[in-house]
């Protein structure tokens, strides 16, 4: 059997042959902060921790818009099968399901069938379907982020300490920044 023969060139071991790009890495949601005296001294040192309130409030949106936008994607009215092309596709099957014609009418003499009818009925059937849809991926969005979110810590500095000449940082959870959310007229 003879040697396979390397059929490559000098320009195969070109940079932008051989070089491989990767994405950025992304930013940290959240860093370390020294650990409060009323937190468990067997977790260490230090705490991961939002940097503020605003950082905390867009990762919870972030969260919750990315796992909508997968919903929608993925939910089939229906079915189990998420790979069939999503919930746009499901509602189409489940609304012309609903409008097509009884079976019987043919057999009867029902003659044909009103299209402009049925496009209406097919458009009244998708649009109640794709809002129940979306309704069910924000409650699920907000069973799945809320609970994370509730208890993550959120660093802040007390403006008492630092008076004091304390660089510690004070921290608090996610349920006060979502009790005062709840609270505040035009929240969303």
């Amino acid at each position: 059997m003879a040697p396979i023969e390397s059929t490559r060139d000098s320009s195969d071991f070109s940079a932008t042959a051989t070089i491989i790009a990767f994405d950025p890495p992304l930013p940290l949601l959240r860093g370390p902060i020294p650990a409060s005296s009323s937190d468990d001294p067997s977790i260490g040192p230090f705490v991961l921790a939002f940097k503020d309130a605003q950082s905390w409030k867009s990762a919870l949106q972030a969260c919750q818009s990315k796992i909508i936008e997968q919903c929608e994607l993925a939910e089939l009215v229906g079915s189990s099968n998420a790979n069939a092309g999503g919930a746009r596709v499901g509602c189409s099957i489940s609304a012309s399901a609903k409008c097509k014609p009884p079976w019987w009418r043919t057999y009867f003499g029902g003659g044909a069938t009103d299209l402009s009818e049925r496009e209406q009925c097919e458009e009244c059937e998708m649009e109640a379907c794709l809002a129940s849809t979306r309704e069910s991926c924000l409650k699920f969005s907000k069973d799945k982020c809320l609970n994370p979110f509730r208890d993550a810590r959120i660093a802040l500095i007390d403006p008492k300490k630092l008076r004091k000449g304390e660089t510690r940082a004070t921290n608090f959870r996610g349920s006060v920044v979502l009790h005062a959310e709840m609270e505040s007229p035009g929240s969303p």
